[in-house]
């Protein structure tokens, strides 16, 4: 059975109650005795686990990463910005002198 979470909109009172699906739900606080009780609708949470998804799992040959003419794999480029030719050689940077 599922707990719901009710707030009255009167007194503020805010409380737990387990309910089966069948059961209406509650409108009158035990606090302040008002037909001011709303259920409060909270995000759940989900939480992914594992690797992540599987070339397996999806037949579709788009987006596996591979190059359909030969059949080897792409290879993946680098984000990073290219590196200068100096600092390739070794050279470092210079300052100017004061």
């Amino acid at each position: 059975m599922p707990i719901y979470t009710y707030r009255c909109e009167n007194c503020g009172v805010q409380f737990e109650r387990q309910q089966s699906f069948s059961e209406q739900p509650l409108t009158r606080c035990p606090e302040c005795n008002k037909k001011t009780l709303r259920k409060v609708y909270t995000p759940v949470g989900i939480v992914f686990k594992g690797s992540g998804f599987y070339a397996t799992d999806h037949r579709s040959p788009s987006g596996q990463g591979r190059n359909l003419s030969n059949d080897k794999p792409v290879e993946k480029s680098s984000d990073a910005p290219p590196e200068s030719k100096k600092e390739n050689s070794g050279e470092s940077a210079k300052t100017p002198e004061s």
